[in-house]
Formats: C-alpha cells, structure tokens, sequence
C-alpha cells in the first residue's frame, strides 16, 4: 500500500465542464484506471476518503461531480452527518437534480470520463474498474454496457431499480457486457427487492455475464456511507474486502 495524493480536476464534455476528484498513489507512474460513481448526496468529504482508500491500493481514481449540469460541487448543502429521515427537505432538492441526468446524458458523461482516464499520464490507459454506489451502481451498470472494451470490472453497491419492467432497465444491457461484475445489495433496501435481484441475476447468467451477486443480511440503503444514518461498519469492510479482491485481481 501506498500513500495517496488527491487534487480537483475538470473534465470536458460534450454539455460542458465537469469538476472532478482525482487521487493516485503518491510519486506519480502508471496505475490501473478507476471510475467511481458518487451517490445521490454528490462528491463530499466521505467520497474523497473513500478514494483515497483505493488510491491506497494502487489505483488512480476518478470521482466525477455527476450533477455538475447543476453546479459545482457542492451542488447543494449538506449537514456533516445524512439522516434524510431527519432531514426530508433533503431529497426534495436532490430528486429533481437526478431526474434530469437521464440515462441518455450519463452515458454521454461517462464517454468523456473513460476518455479522460485514457489519456491521463497517471493511468495504464488499459480497460478501467468501475465502482458505484446508490445511484452510482446503476450508472456503473449502464456504463459496462455502453462500453464493453473500456470496462474490464464494476462493482455495485446498494443500487437502486437495477431491473425494473421499464424499457430503459438498466438490466437490459447485459448482453453488451465483457467486464465481470460484483454486486452487493443490501436485504432491507426498499429500492430494489427480491423480485429485481431475481430478474438482474437471470439476464446476466443469459447473456453468459462473469458475476457475483450478494445480499448483505441486514444492511440498509447506503451501508457503505459513513457520513450516513444508513451506515454498517461490518457491510462496508465486506464491500471493501470484495471490491479490491475484484479489482486487484482484474486490472493488473
């Protein structure tokens, strides 16, 4: 392990400039390309550390401000410790935020992003990692399929509405994936039942998808989170423990 040295960045696109984090191990070099995809409550403190954790590991990550159409970050105001149950006015300026990054601008992001790693002196410019959370997870999925020969691994964390009977279900793009997956639900998420698990699994096992998929016995929405009231410390080391098992084990 290695110490981390993180900074901002801004990353064009094709609807504008998108601020970003990006930390590599200290000393510069090469290292293996991680895109990670914040949560609905945006680029913030815990997200930089969570970064950093993995830069620790040997990679270089980006954590691009997915909102940045609504501003930089912080795109809105937030208390140092999340409790949306304490705190409803929360979602309601987060929910129109999210509405408006349809499925069609994220994977037009997510192009600029995997390109701007490519080019990037601090990575091997070899197919990147992909871990997400909340929201995230569902970008991650999106963006293995919309790019298959960027994407060599993506982890997924208490996603939301994965496979859903919409004609856009982010389930639906299993048969354009190469990369393998990880995913980790959580067992008390309201987002995404049994019944979305079941349907998430069988179109991947169709399209013939290398994954694992496994439900975190009493974590909620957001266990990985410790800025959050949804935080397990035991949920988050198990989803530590998988991801760089996938990702150590795939981009080297």
């Amino acid at each position: 392990m290695t110490a981390a040295r993180g900074t901002s960045v801004e990353i064009t696109t094709p609807d504008g400039v998108a601020d970003a984090y990006l930390t590599h191990p200290e000393g510069g070099g090469k290292h293996p390309a991680v895109l990670f995809y914040m949560d609905a409550f945006g680029l913030r403190p815990h997200l930089r550390a969570m970064a950093d954790r993995l830069a620790d590991e040997g990679f270089t990550v980006l954590v691009p401000n997915l909102f940045y159409r609504a501003g930089r970050t912080p795109v809105f105001e937030l208390p140092e410790f999340i409790d949306p149950g304490a705190r409803p006015e929360i979602f309601q300026t987060i929910g129109p935020i999210m509405q408006q990054l349809t499925p069609e601008l994220a994977m037009r992001d997510a192009g600029a992003y995997l390109e701007w790693l490519a080019d990037s002196p601090l990575t091997t410019g070899e197919p990147v990692g992909i871990t997400g959370y909340c929201m995230g997870a569902v970008m991650a999925l999106r963006t293995a399929g919309a790019y298959p020969e960027r994407v060599a691994a993506m982890g997924g964390f208490h996603g939301g509405n994965l496979a859903t009977e919409a004609e856009d279900s982010p389930h639906l793009v299993a048969g354009k994936i190469t990369a393998e997956l990880y995913f980790g639900h959580a067992d008390q998420d309201h987002a995404l039942p049994p019944e979305q698990i079941q349907l998430l699994d069988e179109a991947l096992t169709e399209a013939g998808v290398r994954f694992r998929t496994e439900v975190y016995e009493g974590a909620l929405h957001g266990y990985t989170q410790a800025d959050t009231a949804a935080y397990d410390e035991a949920g988050a080391e198990r989803h530590w423990e998988a991801l760089l098992e996938l990702f150590h084990r795939t981009l080297r």
